[in-house]
C-alpha cells in the first residue's frame, strides 16, 4: 500500500560473506595486519541503504553457530560448506558493534537460521500493514515475495531495483509460491540439499509446468514419460519430501522483539568514531566525527604591534612546561594550486602557539609582498609590524631551555631559519611520535591523526584556501580565518602529543630511539636541507642534448623495423597495434595480455617477454632513456634554488615503515646507479669546490647482521667477526668453493 511504513530486513550473514569475498584477492588490511574487508563492505551497504531511502524500521539478522532444526532432520545439511575463514570470523564482533552503533536492531535466534527469522518478521510486518523489503541475494528468500514483500539485491546489475513476483518468475522460471517446489526437486549443492537425482533446473521447471507442484509431480510420477525420471521420482520420493521440508522457511520463530523494537534510532556517533578509528576507515571516520568541540576553545589573535599583549604572551609561553608552535606560510611568487610549498622559499604569514588543551594564540605577520622582482640572494624580512613582535618572540624560540615542538616541526624550523631565527630546544614532534608508535599507518598528516586518535575533524586546508581558480594563498585569507585555523592546528598538536608521549614512555626501546636518535636527528636534517647539494647544471644540459639525440635515433630504428611506419611511441594503443597486430611479434610464443579496455598491454612487464625481438629491445631502450631525461636530466636544474644555487631535498623521518630516511622533492634516493646513464646523472652531483668532498655512508649489511644476531648462525658470526665479505663467504658455502675461487657472478647470485 503506497505511503505505508517500511520494514527492511537484512540478511546480515550473507552481507558479511559477500563483503569479505568481494575483496578476497585484494583484501583491505589495516596497519595492524587485520583483514577488514567484511566490516568495510558491511558498513558501506548499511550506510548506502540509510542514505538513499531510510526506512522507519530495520533489523539485521544473523545466523548462529548452534545447529538448527534442519540439522536435526538431516545431519548432512550444509555439511559440504567450508569453515568460515578466520580472517572473516574475527571481524564479526566489529560488525555487531557497527549495527548497534548505527542505532539498528540486531537479531539472531539459536536453533534457527537467519532466513527463518527474516521470514517470521516479514510475515508479522505484512500482517501489521507494513511494506517489507528483504536485502539479500539468497534465492531461498524469494519464496517470501508477495504483494507487500520485495527483495533488494545490492549486488545485482541493477542494485537499486526491487524484485517483485514478476521479477522472481523471470529469474527463477516460477512464481514465488513455487520456489520451494523448484528448489526441493533440483536440490541445492551449496546447502547440500539432495533433491531428486537426475532433476536439474530445466527438468524441475518442466515437471512444475506439467503438474503445478512437487507434491503433484510425486503423486503423478507414473504419468512421466521418461523412464529414468519416472523411477527416480518414485524411488526418491521421501528424499524429495525431506528436501521440501529443508527449503521451507519457518515463519513462526519465537522472537521476543516486536515490530516497535525494530524502529531505527539515531546513531551513536562517539561509538562510530571509536569503531571506525580502530578499523582505520578514515573516510567513514570523517563523516561521523564532524567538528564538534569536545571542550571549550579559547583561540586568541594577538596583533604583533600590541606590545602589552605580546609581552604577556611571551611570559605565558616561558612559564609553560612545553610549547607547541606552528607557522602559516605562503610562497612568493605564487605557486600553482597543488604545488607543495618549499620551506626554503616560503614566507611567514603568521605564527601560532599552544600550551594548554583548548587554548591557543595566533600572531599574524601581515607580510608585505615584495616590490618588483625578488633578488635571489636577498634574505626575506618581516614586516615592520611583525618585526616588533619577533624581537620578543625570537629569544624564546632560540632558548634551548624552553621545550618546544610541533607537527612536522622541521618545516617550521627551516622557514624561520631563512629569517635568521635559529630555533633551539626542540623536544617533540607528533609526526615522529605517531610514526614510532605505528610506522604502518598510511598517513601521519595532522588531519588524519586528529580523526584517528581524537575523533576530531579539524578545519581542512582547502576550506581555508578554497579550490580551483578561486583558490587563495594563505596571505590573502582574512586574518580571523587563518588565526582560527592555525590555533586549531596548535591545539590539536598539543592534544596528540599529550596522548602519544605516555604511550611512548611505556616502551623503553621506543622512548630511547625517540630521545636519543629521532629528536637529535631533527636538527641534523635541518642543517642538511639548508645546506643542499651542488649540481653541475652544465653537465645535465649536455646530457639532455645527448639523450634527446639518442632517443631520436632509437625512435627512427623502431620506425624502420616497423616497416617505415611512424607512430606515437608514447601511445600504448598505437604501439600495441604495431607490435601485435602488424608485426605479430608474439607468433609462436607467449600470447600477449590485454588491458581492461581490450587494448594490447605494452607495459614493461608485458614487453620483457619479447625482449629478444629487435624492435622491442629498442622500444624498451627508448622508454628508459626518455624517462631518465624527463625525470632527472631536465627536471633537476629546475629544482635548483635561485638564492643558493643548490638543490634542497627534503629528508623525511616518517617516510618509510622501516625507519629509513626518505628523500622527496626531489627524491635523490631513486637516481639509478646500475646503468651507465644513471651513473652519468649521479656524476652531476658535485662537492662544489676542490676543498670539499662528497661523503657516501651506508649501513654495512645491517639486515644480515641482525639475521646473524637472532639466529646465532656460527658461520655468519664467524664471517662478520673476521671482517670477511659476507656475500663472498655465503657464495663460497653455497657453491662449495674457497672464498678466493668465488667470481663476481657467483657473489651477485
Amino acid at each position: 500500500m503506497a505511503g505505508s511504513e517500511r520494514l527492511v530486513l537484512i540478511d546480515g550473514t550473507a552481507v558479511a560473506y559477500r563483503s569479505f569475498f568481494a575483496m578476497f584477492r585484494n583484501p583491505l588490511i589495516n596497519s595492524r595486519g587485520m583483514n577488514t574487508s567484511a566490516a568495510f563492505g558491511f558498513a558501506n551497504v548499511l550506510l548506502k541503504l540509510l542514505d538513499d531511502d531510510p526506512p522507519e524500521r530495520l533489523a539485521v539478522v544473523f545466523d548462529t553457530p548452534e545447529p538448527t532444526f534442519r540439522h536435526e532432520r538431516y545431519a548432512e545439511y550444509k555439511a559440504t560448506r567450508d569453515k568460515m575463514p578466520d580472517e572473516m570470523g574475527w571481524q564479526l564482533p566489529y560488525i555487531d558493534k557497527l549495527v548497534d552503533a548505527l542505532g539498528l536492531c540486531r537479531l539472531a535466534k539459536p536453533g534457527y537460521e537467519a532466513d527463518d527469522v527474516i521470514g517470521t518478521l516479514a510475515r508479522r510486518g505484512t500482517e501489521a500493514g507494513l511494506d517489507v523489503v528483504v536485502l539479500t541475494a539468497d534465492k531461498d528468500l524469494m519464496q517470501l515475495v508477495g504483494d507487500r514483500v520485495r527483495i533488494l539485491n545490492p549486488w545485482s546489475g541493477d542494485p537499486g531495483s526491487l524484485i517483485g513476483s514478476k521479477e522472481v518468475e523471470l529469474k527463477m522460471g516460477v512464481p514465488p509460491e513455487q520456489v520451494r517446489d523448484l528448489l526441493a526437486l533440483m536440490g541445492d549443492s551449496s546447502d547440500n540439499i539432495p533433491g531428486v537425482p537426475g532433476v536439474g533446473e530445466k527438468t524441475a521447471l518442466a515437471l512444475l509446468e506439467q503438474f503445478g507442484s512437487m507434491q503433484a509431480a510425486l503423486d503423478g510420477a507414473e504419468q512421466v514419460k521418461r523412464k529414468k525420471l519416472r523411477e527416480n521420482l518414485v524411488s526418491y520420493r521421501d528424499q524429495a519430501l525431506l528436501s521440501y521440508e529443508l527449503v521451507t522457511l519457518d515463519l513462526d520463530v519465537p522472537i521476543e522483539a516486536d515490530l516497535e523494537a525494530l524502529r531505527v534510532s539515531d546513531p551513536d556517533r562517539p561509538a562510530l568514531v571509536e569503531l571506525f578509528g580502530e578499523l582505520e576507515f578514515n573516510r567513514l571516520l570523517k563523516r561521523f566525527s564532524g567538528s564538534v568541540e569536545t571542550e571549550a576553545q579559547s583561540y586568541v589573535i594577538v596583533e604583533p604591534d600590541d606590545e602589552e599583549e605580546i609581552v604577556a604572551l611571551v611570559e605565558r609561553l616561558r612559564s609553560a612546561e612545553e610549547v607547541v608552535f606552528d607557522l602559516e606560510t605562503a610562497a612568493w611568487p605564487p605557486l600553482p594550486p597543488k604545488a607543495a610549498i618549499d620551506p626554503l622559499r616560503a614566507d611567514v604569514v603568521g605564527i601560532g602557539f599552544a600550551v594548554n588543551p583548548g587554548e591557543a594564540f595566533y600572531v599574524p605577520a601581515h607580510p608585505e609582498p615584495p616590490e618588483g622582482e625578488v633578488e635571489p640572494g636577498l634574505a626575506p624580512r618581516f614586516s615592520a609590524r611583525f618585526a616588533a613582535a619577533m624581537e620578543r618572540l625570537q629569544p624564546l624560540l632560540e632558548d634551548a631551555e624552553v621545550a618546544k615542538g610541533g607537527q612536522n616541526i622541521k618545516y617550521d624550523v627551516l622557514v624561520l631559519g631563512r629569517y635568521g631565527v635559529r630555533v633551539a630546544g626542540l623536544t617533540f614532534d607528533t609526526l615522529i611520535e605517531s610514526h614510532l608508535l605505528d610506522p604502518s599507518i598510511r598517513s601521519h598528516r595532522l588531519d588524519d591523526l586528529a580523526l584517528r586518535f581524537l575523533g576530531y575533524k579539524k578545519i581542512a586546508t582547502l576550506d581555508v584556501l578554497g579550490k580551483g581558480k578561486k583558490q587563495k594563498r594563505m596571505d590573502e585569507v582574512p586574518v580571523s580565518d587563518v588565526g582560527r585555523y592555525c590555533c586549531e592546528d596548535c591545539d590539536i598538536t598539543l592534544k596528540l602529543h599529550r596522548d602519544f608521549a605516555p604511550r611512548l614512555a611505556e616502551h623503553q626501546g621506543l622512548q630511547r630511539v625517540y630521545r636519543e636518535v629521532e629528536i637529535p636527528l631533527l636538527s641534523v636534517l635541518v642543517e642538511m636541507e639548508s645546506a643542499g647539494v651542488q649540481v653541475d647544471t652544465d653537465l645535465l644540459g649536455q646530457l639532455s642534448v645527448e639523450f634527446e639525440e639518442r632517443c631520436a635515433a632509437l625512435g627512427q630504428e623502431v620506425f624502420d623495423l616497423a616497416g617505415g611506419e611512424k607512430f606515437n611511441l608514447a601511445s600504448p594503443k598505437q604501439l600495441g597495434e604495431v607490435l601485435f597486430d602488424k608485426l605479430e611479434i608474439q607468433a609462436g610464443g607467449k600470447r600477449p595480455r590485454k588491458t581492461k579496455t581490450g587494448a594490447w598491454s605494452t607495459d614493461e612487464a608485458s614487453l620483457e617477454a619479447y625482449a629478444d625481438h629487435p624492435i622491442v629491445s629498442r622500444v624498451l631502450a627508448h622508454r628508459s632513456l626518455t624517462k631518465l631525461k624527463s625525470t632527472y636530466v631536465d627536471s633537476l636544474p629546475a629544482m635548483v634554488n635561485p638564492a643558493s644555487g643548490r638543490i634542497h631535498t627534503s629528508f623525511n623521518q616518517a617516510g618509510a615503515a622501516t625507519g629509513r630516511l626518505a628523500s622527496s622533492n626531489p627524491n635523490l634516493q631513486n637516481i639509478p646507479i646500475r646503468t651507465p646513464e644513471g651513473r652519468r646523472i649521479r656524476a652531476a652531483f658535485v662537492s662544489g669546490s676542490p676543498e670539499r668532498l662528497l661523503l657516501s655512508a651506508d649501513y654495512s649489511q645491517i639486515e644480515l647482521r641482525l639475521l646473524a644476531h637472532f639466529t646465532e648462525d656460527a658461520k655468519l658470526l664467524e664471517a662478520f667477526r673476521a671482517g670477511a665479505d659476507i656475500h663472498r663467504a655465503t657464495a663460497a658455502r653455497v657453491f662449495g668453493l674457497e672464498p678466493d675461487a668465488v667470481d663476481s657472478d657467483m657473489r651477485a647470485r
